[in-house]
């Protein structure tokens, strides 16, 4: 499309939306999207909530394996709620992404790390929908991952970021009435990888157990590039002076 607008294929001729998601690193911008995708189809008809849910039962005893992708990409018909929900989504997945060198082998892992837990203790609190308890999974290890970053909250609460998580987690009380399940569980999720990945290691040698295999960073980032080789002993193989 750039191309078409006379941009030259840089980011002068994008509009302003086009060039905000196309600047997201791509696993943030493709969860987004797929996010935004069923909250639309949902509206629309095409498609009902009860196709999307994780049900253990439902996912081995009838084999509908999508059920355990679907579960992290839908947040409710369209609404405010979504809405805001689809801010924090994009918001701390990308800032997380970006601070691990946009590698999708990386981020991918910790999603797949955390989407896995989830989807162990899920059936534990009859949590049916993961989308949020993922989010809260980031928005936890960012905000640990930035302990002095100062944050407002509606513009009349300002406090640093460790306390973001619990900050939203008091709001979603107010607002619903009920302590939400899912993102006490993303918050757990979430501490889980921040201690395994920042507090652990340092502890024994630098060793951190939660990094990705080296298949999975060859899947992802492909081979890495071999170092450029150095000649040998360079000055001595200089040419003699002649007699």
């Amino acid at each position: 499309m750039a191309d078409m607008l006379g941009g030259g294929g840089g980011v002068m001729g994008q509009f302003p939306l086009e060039q905000w998601f196309f600047e997201m690193p791509v696993c943030t911008r493709w969860w987004m999207t797929a996010a935004l995708g069923a909250s639309v189809l949902v509206q629309c008809h095409i498609i009902t909530p009860f196709q999307l849910f994780y049900s253990w039962k439902t996912v081995f005893y009838r084999s509908q394996y999508w059920r355990l992708i679907t579960t992290f990409f839908y947040f409710g018909p369209l609404s405010l709620d979504l809405l805001y929900h689809i801010f924090f989504l994009q918001r701390y997945s990308r800032l997380l992404e970006e601070s691990s060198g946009r590698s999708p082998a990386h981020f991918s892992w910790l999603l797949t790390f955390a989407s896995t837990l989830l989807l162990c203790i899920a059936p534990m609190f009859s949590m049916a929908f993961l989308g949020t308890a993922l989010s809260s999974t980031l928005i936890y290890i960012w905000s640990r991952k930035n302990p002095d970053t100062m944050l407002s909250f509606l513009g009349l609460l300002v406090f640093r970021a460790p306390y973001l998580p619990w900050v939203l987690l008091l709001f979603s009380v107010v607002v619903h009435g009920t302590v939400p399940k899912d993102e006490m569980c993303g918050i757990v999720v979430g501490h889980i990888w921040y201690f395994m990945n920042d507090v652990y290691p340092p502890l024994h040698d630098g060793h951190s157990p939660l990094d990705p295999p080296a298949f999975w960073i060859r899947l992802f980032d492909g081979r890495p590039e071999p170092p450029p080789q150095i000649e040998e002993d360079a000055q001595d193989t200089a040419p003699e002076p002649i007699d």
